[in-house]
């Protein structure tokens, strides 16, 4: 493996350590986010927009893990590993990393490893090995599919609790019925048999 493979994951996992200490934590950032989501968000209490501010902290895990998982698979896979043991190896560094900076946070004043942040920063890890292994295309489509199916599931339920308690729906009477059809169409589409869509296109 080639220092241009693993140099840039080291060094990614060198910047999540810097984070875990003093310098990332919840007062050094809030110092940061919270006058930008003050001004983004005039009307929100200081609660509120404490609760953003944790929100997008926990957020932060998941994608700095995601692009930790991805560095190490295009390092892996560009070493000549096939895509599944890249992805398992991936997954297995992210976690171990994962578990070393929450180590690292116990030992200091003003931060606190947790359980559930490991678990947190795994799913982000998780989440891009998936999409390296099968295929960004694959994981977008299902993730398209399963957003469709949630907004129209959700958007039913809110629509008869609306009409139970005799309140005005909005917008959900017009976009549930479209994330409905939108997916069934989806459906459809990925069922039609090759040489129906090879006529269709031609």
């Amino acid at each position: 493996m080639r220092p241009s493979h693993w140099a840039p994951p080291v060094l990614w996992m060198a910047v999540i350590l810097a984070l875990s200490t003093e310098a990332g934590g919840a007062p050094q950032t809030g110092r940061v986010l919270l006058p930008i989501l003050a001004t983004l968000l005039p009307g929100a209490s200081p609660l509120q927009l404490e609760a953003i501010h944790g929100g997008l902290r926990k957020g932060a895990h998941v994608a700095e893990y995601a692009v930790l998982a991805a560095l190490w698979f295009r390092a892996l896979a560009g070493a000549g590993w096939r895509r599944r043991p890249a992805g398992l190896a991936a997954l297995a560094l992210g976690t171990a990393w994962a578990i070393v900076d929450e180590a690292v946070q116990t030992r200091m004043s003003s931060r606190t490893g947790s359980p559930a942040d490991v678990v947190l920063d795994t799913a982000g890890a998780l989440a891009a090995v998936t999409a390296a292994v099968a295929g960004w295309r694959r994981c977008l489509d299902v993730l398209t599919d399963g957003l469709l199916l949630v907004a129209a599931v959700g958007g039913l339920l809110f629509l008869g609790v609306s009409v139970w308690l005799d309140l005005p729906s909005g917008w959900l009477g017009l976009t549930t019925p479209a994330a409905l059809l939108a997916w069934i169409l989806r459906r459809r589409g990925r069922r039609r048999p090759p040489a129906a869509a090879a006529r269709i296109r031609s």
